[in-house]
């Protein structure tokens, strides 16, 4: 089975060991993302403007895979706070309200570093390049 890696380029990714995806059995596994913008590499100063940073560099890195939100079969939330769930689930409803991943959202005592407020992990299906029954012939 090949094993195609994702980096954004980021000398830390090396440096640390770690992808910022990989693709391997049908799959995409997206490391879990903190809310920077990577554009202007700041990070904003709220929960819900990092929980949409998160989605659209994990949205551009499945794209850079092959696949899409729309294939996200599993979803982990890391927020620091308890009375951020409350603000991020509309964040998530939007993005994945007709998709229905499987998914954990856990409260932590902290993230890499005390302003990250959020941190998200996904699982998403390559799509399909043969028909169901072909698989099984």
């Amino acid at each position: 089975m090949e094993r195609r890696l994702i980096s954004t380029g980021s000398p830390f990714e090396k440096a640390a060991g770690y992808s910022r995806a990989v693709v391997q059995g049908g799959f995409v596994f997206v490391a879990g993302t903190t809310g920077y913008d990577y554009t202007t590499m700041t990070l904003p100063p709220t929960v819900e403007e990092q929980a949409r940073n998160c989605l659209k560099t994990i949205a551009a890195t499945l794209r850079e895979a092959g696949t899409s939100m729309a294939e996200v079969v599993r979803a982990t939330y890391y927020i620091t706070e308890a009375a951020d769930a409350e603000k991020v689930f509309p964040i998530f409803g939007e993005m994945f309200g007709d998709i229905r991943p499987a998914a954990t959202l856990l409260v932590v005592a902290g993230l890499l570093k005390p302003e990250m407020k959020i941190e998200i992990e996904v699982t998403a299906a390559m799509p399909a390049t043969a028909a169901p029954d072909a698989l099984f012939s």
